[in-house]
């Protein structure tokens, strides 16, 4: 993908942008509302069956009533947090990939501390009730009732995926492994939930809240099977991805050129990334998170890909003609919210790849662009010949940060003195009236924000996307 070969938007888009921002914050608003809407539908349905005054008249029946309420908002949390994540397009568009996954992770975690809950205080419950100590009770409930061992089963589950979910089991898994025992959430959602929708008094107490509560259980299952298998499937298919050839950028750092078939068809924007399986031996199933590089085009795709010790290593080695299937597009790092006129990309190791890309489609005029490129040395620079074309005939201004960090902490290479904020001023000196983009490592892409922040850039023209999973 030659420098040559690329084309900007022309002028005019930024206005389009504007509007479609605008609608992918009715659709968030839209959104938070009803999910608080059903948080709510569930606390009048446990009301309705008589929850509030179980639970004022205390003893068993309060223990076994506030057991109710916890399964019930575990339950419903649990569905909302299969949505959230369901790659449901109007979803992604309105919060981007990061916000969803941190909203994700809240839900799923309270969800669990609410089913722990639920078990606890059911189990005391029926304890009191009925004799017996917990032990016994609990062994009894899991036995007897409909579809209590299935239940166990998906909880197990469901454990599994939260422990691998902390932080320190993260730092000792490749994002590979980690994704694909993620996976297994959804088993687990599927056994520990209809438990509740075939026994559970709110869920059986009227047709309003059976037809509530299948209701959402159904949604749930049809947007992972559409968004997150059907689409998928048939994009892959449809598309029939495969490996032009690889390029050499960097040490480490590869470019994967992709063709298919009709791609001017595929709904992707400078700044989004996929989901990639490359069909090149054993472990091809698990799935790589990878940015374009460069403006979609009609018959040709580049990805860039860095050799991080996991998966991503194989990229380096893959052969002409390799079949690929992917899933997405994802994220909101695009130029929907570029207002127009000027703009500031700053970039950090990989994260140069989906800024290099907005670069070449935002419609900005010669003069208004400045990218800020921060590396370790000259060597670690990736498209140096595109960024110089960038400079010569669309005039962006090329900043090179290199060497070792200033500070544990900071963006800045050795050398910068003073405090974050002023060093971006300096660097950029009208840079409130700019929109800014920034890709990087988790930690450096906070640090650039904190002093993007502290410069002055109001938060709605800050445009980020945290790839940490």
């Amino acid at each position: 993908m030659s420098a040559v070969q690329h084309t900007s938007t022309g002028p005019g888009h930024g206005q389009v942008r504007v509007a479609g921002s605008a609608r992918a914050d009715v659709y968030a608003v839209l959104a938070t509302a009803l999910a608080a809407l059903s948080l709510l539908i569930v606390a009048l349905l446990w009301t309705g069956g008589g929850g509030l005054r179980e639970l004022a008249d205390g003893g068993t029946a309060a223990l076994a009533s506030a057991g109710r309420l916890t399964g019930l908002l575990s339950a419903d949390l649990l569905l909302l947090q299969v949505l959230l994540l369901a790659r449901i397009p109007l979803a992604e568009r309105a919060f981007g990939q990061d916000r969803l996954a941190r909203w994700h992770r809240w839900a799923g975690f309270t969800s669990f501390h609410l089913l722990l809950a639920h078990l606890v205080l059911i189990t005391l419950g029926y304890t009191g009730a009925g004799g017996g100590g917990p032990v016994a009770v609990f062994v009894d409930l899991v036995v007897t009732y409909p579809g209590m061992l299935l239940a166990l089963a998906g909880t197990l589950l469901l454990v599994l995926v939260v422990v691998t979910s902390l932080r320190a089991a993260r730092r000792r898994l490749r994002y590979e492994s980690w994704h694909l025992l993620h996976l297994y959430a959804y088993l687990g959602i599927a056994l520990a939930v209809p438990h509740q929708l075939w026994t559970g008094a709110e869920f059986v107490s009227s047709p309003a809240a059976t037809a509530y509560w299948w209701s959402l259980y159904l949604l749930a299952t049809a947007a992972v099977l559409a968004y997150r298998v059907a689409l998928p499937l048939w994009r892959s298919l449809y598309h029939r991805l495969a490996v032009s050839h690889v390029v050499a950028e960097a040490p480490g750092l590869v470019s994967v050129y992709l063709r298919g078939r009709g791609l001017r068809r595929l709904p992707v924007r400078a700044g989004q990334f996929f989901l990639w399986r490359f069909r090149d031996g054993p472990g091809w199933t698990r799935a790589h998170p990878y940015s374009l590089s460069g403006p979609p085009r009609g018959d040709l795709l580049r990805i860039t890909v860095k050799d991080l010790g996991d998966g991503s290593a194989r990229a380096a080695s893959l052969r002409p003609g390799t079949r690929v299937y992917v899933e997405g597009p994802y994220g909101r790092l695009t130029g929907e919210h570029y207002r127009g006129g000027p703009v500031t990309m700053l970039a950090c190791g990989v994260g140069i790849t989906p800024l290099l890309a907005l670069l070449w489609e935002l419609p900005y005029r010669p003069g208004q662009a400045t990218l800020l490129y921060r590396a370790r040395d000259a060597a670690d620079l990736a498209f140096r010949a595109e960024l110089d074309w960038l400079a010569e005939h669309r005039g962006v201004r090329v900043v090179t940060l290199l060497g070792p960090r200033a500070r544990p902490g900071s963006w800045l290479p050795y050398g910068h003195s003073g405090p974050p904020a002023e060093a971006l001023r300096r660097l950029v000196p009208d840079l409130p009236l700019h929109d800014v983009y920034v890709c990087g490592p988790d930690e450096w892409t906070e640090a650039v924000r904190r002093a993007a922040r502290a410069a002055g850039i109001p938060a709605e023209q800050l445009h980020t996307e945290r790839f940490a999973w």
